[in-house]
């Protein structure tokens, strides 16, 4: 998906959300935009029940273990971080529709 200046991607880790963050980068750097990759997180046992009984430093843990899993995507796509084109990495607690809603509109916004 492509807002003003940049281009934004789920990431996932799966065969498929690797194609989609390769295809994203190529049509960030034909284009010149920077890509934002997005992947986002939820506790396991969901929002609702984690919120009965919070726990910041199991929730510290999980956003620890997204961003790895970002990391990773990253790394099994590109042997890391691209270097022709300029990678924004966001890690959102949120469904990932929402997510991906949120990292749009802040360019539509800024842009």
């Amino acid at each position: 998906m492509a807002a003003a200046g940049q281009v934004v991607v789920g990431v996932s880790g799966s065969l498929a959300g690797l194609a989609a963050l390769r295809t994203a980068a190529r049509a960030a750097r034909s284009s010149g935009r920077v890509l934002v990759a997005v992947l986002a997180w939820e506790p396991p046992e969901g929002e609702v029940l984690h919120a009965r009984n919070p726990d910041s430093a199991w929730a510290a843990r999980c956003a620890r273990e997204a961003a790895a899993r970002l990391d990773r995507a990253l790394e099994e796509a590109f042997g890391g971080t691209p270097s022709e084109v300029t990678v924004v990495r966001r890690v959102v607690r949120a469904r990932p529709d929402r997510a991906l809603r949120r990292a749009t509109a802040r360019d539509f916004a800024a842009g």
